[in-house]
């Protein structure tokens, strides 16, 4: 026996999902931060006396890109428990 589908569990359904793809928008700000972080090391073992120059740099290049997955992560979790989309059934 098949049982239906509700309007509501339809889309509680896709919200869940929609949050899953937006919480992997972390992936790539990880990645690029080890990358970051890595040149960044490598920089100022090269040359020492530039440390809080290149240190500087690198924060604000990290926080610029860890935004993107902050986004990813609001967005996650406005469709799991705010979900304005139940409100327009």
């Amino acid at each position: 026996m098949m049982s239906q589908i509700t309007n509501e569990g339809f889309v509680l359904g896709c919200s869940a999902i929609g949050a899953g793809l937006a919480l992997i928008a972390g992936i790539g700000p990880g990645i690029g931060q080890g990358i970051a972080a890595g040149y960044g090391a490598s920089a100022v073992g090269r040359n020492p006396g530039a440390k809080g120059d290149i240190m500087s740099t690198m924060l604000l290049g990290q926080a610029v890109a860890e935004t993107t997955g902050l986004y990813g992560l609001v967005v996650g979790m406005i469709l799991m428990f705010a979900n304005p989309l139940i409100g327009r059934l």
